[in-house]
């Protein structure tokens, strides 16, 4: 009986597909995937969400037959993805249409696609915990070399179209319903990570890196370079991976000093600003306040110098204060850094007038804002940039890496656990503190150096309070004392922006929306580190029992 619900489930995304869903054309035009009734001439012609929806009812009818491992939270996982979509859409074509109107009957009219597709998701989220479980499957733990370099070739692979087609789900600024678009492609797309999951080859590729990590960490590099040539790779979505990129760097950086050393910094942005206005003073700017030019790579040095020097000033009270306070004096450095930089004090941040007319990077000749050709194959304005911003990403990644598994990382660690007790251990907690602090604060100068190149133009206003907080937010939500946890927090918060760019008004309703729920259902973040899986996981959570 219950094969029977759950092939009507599938059934049930199968008909929304091939239902109209909006009874009008909206304001700013037919909704996308050919879905409005007026227009609704060829059901079977199914683009975009409505051809998910096909896909995900036909895989559920497929899977309710197939004996496969893990197979209640597959069908499990195929509710979520099918109700979401329709429901994200559904409410979308709602807040667009003006009301219910829109998906329901108006003049005559009648389109209920939106409430088929959720009933069959939630009647497949029910039929699917009850569902038989499947064959017992173990991945092999130890393949051959060239077996496992093939899966990781094909899974990272994947991976980078799947991230090029999460980045261009929306159609692009241009697509009045762009927001709504991506956010039905990313419940399809966490749907589909769950289900993967579930048969357990998310966490067989997991292993594989492990065991050939040198090998993963180039593959990994070799398809971060790559993206260029994927449908992402146009001069938009090239200047949004950039900002992401240095924005992840800093991130990194300030998970040393919150993830490993756990000393909460709420000034930390400051210190990509010493490096960016560093760098343009030493890169003959227009406005700068020495008639200096230095090639990129010693201005760039110096800018890390320099922050990693204040690092090290800020981080010398924590010798004396910790927790609440420690948060409130880089709090206030933080802002001494905005007012200084404000005022222009010593000449060397331009005021309100900022510092424009810094000079763009050059390689052979060719500026980095250029498109170029490879081959035959012309790439996007600013490919340059991305290439360099990658490869400071792995630098960083490399540093962080290396210092975790360090016999100072490990000291970091103990600190943040308990201070007292590393102190009687022997750790010498205030230059661990300081040293921590020093080496933050380099990295996010360097990071901030690019920053002042690719953007031409260096402002205060790019270095306030709310920019630190967006950082703590991308190393929270990631993960603190992960490197991916760090990078994929960095990239939630500045992609969904640009995607979301129709609901920018309540940014910050949803930041904070987010945080809660991951503090309350995943404290560890999305990314967790095994100390603090350990640490926040309880002997009967049952997620976490299942997981391991």
């Amino acid at each position: 009986m219950n094969r029977l619900w759950t092939v009507l489930s599938g059934l049930g995304f199968a008909v929304a597909a091939m239902m109209p869903w909006v009874t009008f054309a909206l304001n700013d035009g037919n909704y996308p995937a050919k879905s409005t009734l007026q227009f609704f001439d060829a059901p079977f012609l199914l683009t975009g969400f409505r051809l998910h929806l096909l896909v995900i009812g036909l895989l559920v009818v497929l899977f309710t037959f197939l004996p496969l491992p893990g197979r209640p939270r597959i069908l499990r996982a195929a509710g979520w993805a099918g109700g979401l979509i329709s429901l994200v859409n559904g409410a979308y074509i709602t807040f667009k249409g003006g009301g219910l109107g829109a998906i329901t009957a108006a003049d005559g009219k009648v389109a209920f696609a939106a409430f088929v597709g959720v009933a069959a998701g939630a009647l497949l989220i029910w039929s699917g915990a009850k569902a038989a479980p499947g064959i017992e499957f173990s991945w092999p733990e130890r393949p051959s070399r060239w077996l496992a370099y093939l899966a990781l070739l094909v899974s990272f692979a994947g991976l980078l179209l799947f991230v090029a087609a999460i980045l261009t789900s929306g159609g692009g600024i241009t697509n009045p319903y762009s927001a709504g678009q991506f956010m039905s492609f990313l419940a399809m797309a966490a749907g589909l990570i769950a289900a993967l999951g579930a048969t357990g080859v998310l966490r067989w590729i997991g292993e594989l890196s492990e065991q050939h990590r040198y090998f993963s960490l180039l593959v990994m590099l070799g398809c971060a370079l790559g993206l260029p040539f994927t449908s992402a790779g146009n001069e938009y979505w090239m200047t949004v991976a950039v900002n992401i990129g240095v924005y992840a760097a800093t991130a990194i950086g300030l998970n040393i000093v919150v993830g490993l050393a756990g000393l909460l910094d709420l000034g930390y942005v400051a210190f990509m600003g010493i490096g960016a206005f560093v760098a343009a003073n030493l890169s003959g700017a227009a406005a700068a306040a020495f008639d200096i030019h230095l090639p990129f790579i010693f201005a760039a040095i110096a800018a890390a110098l320099v922050a990693g020097v204040f690092g090290a000033i800020v981080g010398s009270p924590t010798l004396r204060v910790r927790g609440d306070y420690l948060a409130i004096v880089t709090m206030a450095f933080g802002e001494i850094f905005v007012r200084s930089s404000q005022n222009n004090i010593g000449g060397l941040t331009g005021g309100s007038n900022a510092i424009p007319g810094i000079p763009p990077l050059e390689l052979f000749g060719t500026g980095f804002q250029e498109s170029i050709s490879i081959g035959g194959y012309k790439l996007a304005g600013g490919v340059l940039y991305y290439v360099l911003i990658v490869l400071l990403v792995a630098l960083v990644m490399g540093v962080f890496a290396n210092l975790k598994d360090s016999r100072i990382g490990r000291a970091w660690i103990a600190i943040r656990e308990d201070e007292d007790a590393a102190r009687a251990m022997g750790i010498q907690t205030g230059r661990a503190k300081i040293l921590a602090f020093l080496i933050g604060a380099t990295l996010a100068g360097l990071a901030g150096a690019v920053f002042a190149h690719k953007t031409s133009s260096v402002s205060y206003e790019s270095f306030r309070f709310t920019e630190s907080v967006t950082l703590l937010a991308a190393v929270i939500l990631g993960g603190m004392g992960t490197i991916p946890g760090a990078v994929l927090g960095a990239s939630l918060l500045f992609v969904l922006p640009e995607t979301l760019r129709e609901f920018q008004d309540y940014r910050l309703m949803l930041f904070g929306l987010a945080l809660v729920l991951i503090m309350r259902f995943r404290p560890q973040g999305l990314v967790a580190d095994r100390h603090r899986r350990a640490e926040l996981t309880t002997v009967d959570d049952p997620v976490e029992v299942a997981a391991r």
